[in-house]
């Protein structure tokens, strides 16, 4: 069986290798995307996979801007940490769907399903892909609220710089510099953010466009993001995303 993982987050990707390896060590893993614009131009210029394990929240927006790029002719098991609207999609339309943290015994189960189906079950699930271009359209949230002693805050999220992730602890950095701690993870924060505006840097950053003072080319194909703010840590954006990166910074 021949597998692509639509995956931003590294961890997230070599636990699902890991488990795939263990139920079936045959299973030849294909690639890995991390972005929308990253999978559509995989699956348009590499053989088709047997199965898509997918994850809905990638780095550059929702995996359901995919359905509306092209048309997927592979069957998907899609992977999501939360999404009630998202898990209502995949009962309908997937093969299977995943919550994260992903178990073995959950991935077992959905490739015993997956491997149970006939070519007529397929066709359905693939003809029921289409419907997931046509989503709702996500309401991006325009203020963050954020807690100082005994107050509670109204910030415009046009305000935020970015946000990090580091010891279990998040925290948003305002364009002035302030700082302020937030119960969200990451993962969460990131879904409720105009794609156009905010992206997911790496694993411990979401950045804000207009807070990015200058890119530096590293020797090893990376980026070094250098923001307008002080950050806790320098930004560094993987080889495999820096042309998604550079896209999404020209966006108009």
């Amino acid at each position: 069986m021949k597998v692509l993982i639509v995956e931003d987050e590294t961890a997230a990707f070599d636990n699902l290798v890991s488990i795939l390896a263990s139920i079936d060590p045959m299973i030849e893993i294909m690639g890995n995307t991390e972005g929308v614009a990253q999978t559509v131009r995989w699956l348009k210029n590499n053989p088709k996979p047997d199965l898509i394990f997918m994850d809905i929240h990638l780095s550059d927006g929702s995996a359901f801007a995919i359905f509306s790029e092209m048309e997927v002719e592979v069957p998907i098991i899609f992977t999501t940490a939360y999404d009630q609207y998202a898990i209502d999609a995949f009962k309908v339309n997937s093969v299977d769907y995943l919550l994260k943290p992903i178990h073995p015994d959950d991935v077992k189960m959905a490739l015993q399903k997956f491997q149970k189906l006939g070519k007529t079950d397929i066709q359905k699930y693939l003809e029921q892909l289409a419907q997931l271009s046509v989503a709702p359209t996500n309401r991006y949230r325009d203020k963050l609220i954020v807690q100082y002693r005994d107050t509670l805050l109204p910030i415009p999220i046009n305000d935020v710089a970015f946000f990090y992730y580091t010891d279990h602890k998040t925290s948003v950095t305002l364009s002035n510099g302030r700082n302020f701690p937030l119960r969200n993870q990451l993962e969460q924060i990131f879904t409720t953010l105009n794609p156009a505006d905010f992206i997911r840097a790496n694993r411990q950053f979401i950045i804000n466009r207009e807070s990015v003072h200058d890119i530096s080319v590293w020797f090893d194909g990376r980026l070094r993001v250098n923001m307008k703010v002080e950050v806790p840590e320098p930004i560094y954006i993987s080889k495999n995303r820096a042309s998604e990166f550079k896209l999404w910074m020209e966006r108009v």
